[in-house]
């Protein structure tokens, strides 16, 4: 089968497009013959060796966190999936990931894939739907009637968090730069600030109770945002080089997000999905061989939006 990888750490020229063997699943895996994967920003980080710490993996290492696909065979004890199910899921960090024709998947990562968008798209889903969910809900406690501060709305994941906030029933205040308020306003943000002129801190003027902070921002600005959560609320922060702030003066709790799989989760964002309540943006969709250049043009900040990497179908 076709797959990419890397043999050594380093910039996206690490990265081929090879030959390798047909994975066999083992006791509780499935293999799933891939319709998509997609790119994160932390694909890079792993492929240039930034992770070895928390994620450690075995080289050569196929990249891709997200899988949307067909079962095509079960390992030993698997119940509840069958040959031919449509399923998406968010796969282990530190295993070898979906790009590639067929990649293998523990049981229990998995849901079926939402039935309203192309089976392909719903690749753009799991990772940063699902930090999304859990920066709101897991560790936010976001409920109706609140408000939330979401700084970094135009990427992929602030997309999904202003969608679940709003539906939550919160007031969604969101930055955002030019390029993408209008996508940002049409998530469903009560307020949207234009972080290239506007300064948080003056646009802000009445206390939230959430910050989810998506942007990798200064640290000076990064602390500055505990000034505006309300006494015992809540940064919830997802660029974890930069410890979250607290102000314990004020009961302001700071939360450093590290996103897990979670099945359960992914099909609750499937059911919203299939519901036409969360809305499943793709930006672009590249072949497989092309992933290395995807990665080279991230690497240079010129990728904008979810973009899913699709495998040859033979």
């Amino acid at each position: 089968m076709k797959a990419v990888r890397f043999h050594e750490y380093g910039d996206p020229d690490v990265l081929r497009y090879e030959d390798v063997d047909l994975p066999v699943p083992g006791a509780g895996q499935v293999r799933i013959r891939v319709a998509a994967t997609s790119f994160n920003s932390v694909d890079g980080n792993i492929r240039g060796g930034f992770m070895r710490g928390p994620i450690p993996v075995e080289l050569p290492h196929t990249p891709g966190l997200d899988v949307a696909g067909t079962v095509d065979a079960l390992g030993q004890g698997v119940d509840g999936i069958a040959i031919g199910d449509y399923v998406v899921g968010f796969l282990p960090m530190d295993r070898d990931g979906a790009a590639a024709q067929y990649v293998l998947a523990p049981a229990e990562v998995l849901t079926p894939a939402p039935n309203r968008i192309p089976l392909a798209d719903a690749a753009a889903l799991p990772l940063v739907g699902l930090t999304a969910w859990q920066a709101l809900f897991d560790h936010g406690k976001l409920t109706a009637g609140q408000r939330v501060l979401i700084n970094g709305a135009g990427g992929a994941v602030g997309g999904y968090a202003v969608q679940l906030a709003k539906n939550a029933g919160a007031h969604v205040i969101a930055t955002a730069s030019p390029r993408s308020s209008a996508a940002v306003t049409a998530a469903g943000a009560d307020e949207v600030i234009d972080h290239t002129t506007t300064s948080l801190t003056g646009a802000v003027t009445e206390p939230v109770d959430v910050v989810l902070n998506l942007a990798p921002v200064d640290p000076a600005e990064l602390a500055a945002l505990a000034g505006l959560v309300r006494p015992g609320g809540v940064v919830v922060n997802t660029t974890v080089w930069m410890p979250a702030p607290t102000d314990e003066e004020r009961g302001v709790r700071g939360i450093d997000l590290f996103v897990r799989s979670d099945a359960e989760q992914l099909a609750r964002l499937v059911s919203l999905v299939d519901r036409g309540e969360l809305h499943v943006a793709v930006a672009e969709r590249v072949p497989l061989a092309g992933l290395p250049a995807l990665h080279a043009r991230a690497a240079e900040g010129a990728v904008h939006g979810k973009a899913i990497v699709v495998p040859p179908t033979a």
